[in-house]
């Protein structure tokens, strides 16, 4: 595969099309038919690559970038919530040049020179969901789905005894949390033994 930095413009807006195509794809198989055929690991080097063209020939961004979507349509299966505020994705970073360029996003959105605490964990890869309590009910959750409309999963959220159905202190009328729901590694072996007997 040739260097970004050698692709000529031809090049950059053929691959771009092949980019937003096959990541598309992808996007079908792992959100909608639950059935991926790439690894994180090749989707995130497809979406790098589609980034780093883009940086170099902006004005080739694609109206059907994966730099401009999130996630793919939800399934017709499930009922659909729309999310009161876009439910976005995270970025990856893969150098310290990336993690400086993050900082310095936040210093020019926040416009401040100061120094910014922050921590970091290793990424959890599950199920992003947004839960919504309504004087201090849980009432609804759903997926991020395409960030403006999610999967209606509320009663799978209910079977998450950390997940509290009600919450009693210092609560505002309406209340959302996102988080990311997973299954541990020992947690899965022991629901395939279970299975298997």
């Amino acid at each position: 595969m040739k260097d970004v930095n050698e692709l000529t413009r031809e090049e950059a807006r053929e691959e771009l099309a092949f980019l937003a195509h096959e990541m598309a794809q992808a996007d079908q198989a792992y959100y909608q038919n639950d059935d991926p055929y790439l690894t994180d690991a090749q989707y995130d080097a497809l979406k790098k690559r589609n980034a780093q063209i883009e940086e170099m020939y902006p004005d080739l961004v694609r109206d059907d970038s994966p730099s401009k979507r999130i996630g793919a349509a939800v399934q017709s299966k499930f009922h659909k919530i729309k999310h009161r505020f876009p439910m976005l994705s995270l970025a990856d970073v893969f150098s310290m040049e990336e993690v400086e360029n993050f900082i310095s996003g936040i210093k020019r959105f926040l416009n401040t020179s100061a120094d910014i605490d922050f921590m970091a964990e290793p990424k959890i890869d599950g199920l992003s969901f947004s839960a919504r309590y309504e004087k201090g009910v849980f009432v609804s959750g759903a997926t991020r789905g395409d960030g403006i409309v999610g999967e209606d999963i509320t009663e799978n959220l209910r079977t998450i005894k950390q997940l509290l159905q009600r919450i009693t202190e210092n609560v505002p009328d309406v209340l959302e949390v996102r988080g990311e729901v997973y299954m541990a590694k020992e947690d899965f072996y022991r629901l395939n033994q279970k299975n298997a007997a």
